[in-house]
């Protein structure tokens, strides 16, 4: 990933968690790994424990940020979800995968949250 387009990432997932703090999440990781997966945010929505991907572009000339969240990634998340539950013992949490579109443009970030973006099969 060209440098430019990681330091895009990294702001839009900076203004992504301040967003969802003033939605009133509560950050519990950021840019968790496993072997198969990285997930950009855990956070805390209520009793709900949701798996955030943040996806970051500066125009919509690719589509919308979240059609990028394809169904390999989603699976992805998903492996690097029970992983996380099952290291943190939290297998009977309410769960949810959502993702977070930021479009920046000039600066200034334009953030969507999209909550139960996917769902578990």
């Amino acid at each position: 990933m060209p440098d430019n387009r990681k330091s895009l990432g990294q702001r839009g997932e900076t203004a992504a968690i301040s967003f969802l703090q003033a939605q009133g999440f509560t950050v519990l990781e950021t840019n968790y790994r496993t072997k198969m997966a990285e997930i950009d945010i855990i956070a805390k929505d209520k009793d709900c424990i949701c798996f955030i991907e943040v996806k970051t572009r500066r125009s919509l000339k690719k589509g919308l940020p979240r059609e990028s969240v394809n169904a390999s990634k989603q699976k992805k998340i998903i492996l690097g979800a029970s992983f996380y539950l099952k290291e943190k013992k939290q297998m009977n949490s309410r769960v949810r995968f959502d993702v977070v579109e930021v479009l920046e443009k000039n600066g200034i970030f334009d953030i969507n949250l999209i909550k139960n973006a996917f769902l578990t099969h």
